[in-house]
């Protein structure tokens, strides 16, 4: 029988089983106040990691495009975006401690598109929509990487406050760090979400000789890229930085985490 049994689904499973197992070292790290070096964690994210990116190239090799085309395609996507950025930020070792507060999170996405019936097989996507499908991914997934900075350092700001002496050693990057790397992030995101939006009117004119629709998808990603420039402005215009900007990261991100799917079921365009 050779190696017939094995699907890119069980490789994608074996680095869930990874995730999992950061996430519960994370709660350790959690447990001692962030004093230790984070390396085995990274090198925990680092070995998810490795399957993750290969169920997904076998995914895009079989299909011969890339795969963005379903609910468990876009969520492995989106974590994968989310991993890769880790992985580069973490390769800093203030920064290492991001992937003890993303695991969970991650963890949670894996199982999520583990779950039967959410792997169906629409119309492969091509030209602007393919653009459109990768671009708005790949900002959720900086959204995503924001909101994990930002729940830093409400942490951080929360241990200075009420727990000086865990704050002082706990091996954590300053909330000046942390806040940089949410406002970058989500900068990035908003780019992201934007070039996603131009290439989706290229789309929808294409193959629907429409600039815009009422479908509930494309209304709920207009939402999202609204929240996110009053986010933008707020924090320009109105000067909201600490706290209620890393809330205004958080929540903007669990937003788009609970609401997405649903939306995306909703779609017609988006289930051709």
């Amino acid at each position: 029988m050779g190696l017939d049994w094995i699907s890119e689904k069980w490789i994608f499973g074996l680095a869930v089983i990874f995730y999992g197992l950061s996430a519960l070292y994370s709660i350790f790290l959690h447990r001692q106040g962030y004093r230790q070096d984070n390396r085995l964690n990274y090198w925990l994210v680092l070995a998810a990691f490795i399957p993750h990116t290969t169920a997904m190239a076998w995914r895009g090799w079989e299909a011969g495009r890339c795969p963005i085309n379903n609910i468990y395609e876009m969520t492995v996507f989106v974590m994968w975006t989310m991993v890769a950025a880790y992985l580069i930020f973490g390769a800093a070792a203030r920064f290492r401690h991001l992937g003890a507060f993303a695991s969970p999170f991650i963890l949670a996405m894996g199982i999520f598109a583990l779950m039967p019936k959410l792997d169906t097989t629409p119309e492969l996507t091509q030209g602007w929509v393919s653009l459109h499908a990768t671009l708005i991914l790949l900002s959720y997934g900086a959204f995503g990487l924001a909101s994990v900075s930002a729940l830093m350092f409400l942490t951080q700001e929360h241990d200075l406050k009420f727990h000086k002496l865990r704050a002082a050693l706990a091996r954590l990057p300053s909330i000046e760090r942390l806040e940089l790397v949410s406002v970058r992030m989500i900068y990035s995101g908003f780019t992201l979400l934007s070039l996603g939006l131009l290439s989706g009117i290229f789309w929808l004119k294409n193959d629907y000789g429409v600039y815009f629709t009422s479908d509930p998808k494309v209304i709920w990603t207009w939402l999202v890229w609204a929240i996110y420039l009053g986010l933008i402005i707020m924090r320009s215009q109105w000067k909201l930085h600490g706290r209620k900007f890393s809330w205004g990261a958080v929540g903007s991100f669990l937003f788009v985490l609970l609401t997405f799917w649903g939306f995306n079921l909703l779609s017609s365009i988006h289930h051709r």
